[in-house]
């Protein structure tokens, strides 16, 4: 049993997998960092606020004792958004690896045709009349 995870582990595939999963979550945060540095600022200049602290509030807090204000609810679509656009940059970079990648690949050849010979017919043809001529 052991032999065979060794075999499964060590498959170039899942190697390959491994890779790609943890080049992937790296890319990620240089995605978060482009997205929170650059492109929320500018989206931001268009509503006139940081664009992760847009938010609409669902409920009113109160104010303690202390001055502070508690139980504010609130419904944060900025930090969605934030990470929608994250995603759909990931996904497009991941689209065009791909597509390079097939690109670069080689294309396979198709495998040659088999020789050509007499058909299935034509051999029972001559068993047949081998067979008569004895």
């Amino acid at each position: 049993m052991l032999k065979e995870f060794k075999e499964f582990a060590m498959k170039g595939n899942l190697i390959d997998i491994a890779v790609g999963f943890v080049m992937g979550a790296a890319f990620k945060e240089v995605v978060t960092a482009f997205t929170g540095g650059i492109v929320s600022p500018l989206v931001g200049l268009i509503f006139n606020s940081d664009f992760k602290d847009l938010r609409y509030k669902l409920q009113d807090g109160t104010v303690s004792d202390a001055g502070e204000t508690v139980g504010e609810v609130f419904l944060e679509y900025g930090t969605f958004l934030t990470n929608v656009i994250d995603f759909i940059i990931v996904a497009f970079v991941m689209f065009m690896v791909v597509k390079g990648v097939n690109k670069m690949k080689k294309k396979e050849e198709p495998a040659p045709e088999a020789p050509k010979g007499p058909t299935q017919e034509e051999l029972l043809a001559d068993i047949r009349d081998l067979l008569k001529k004895q």
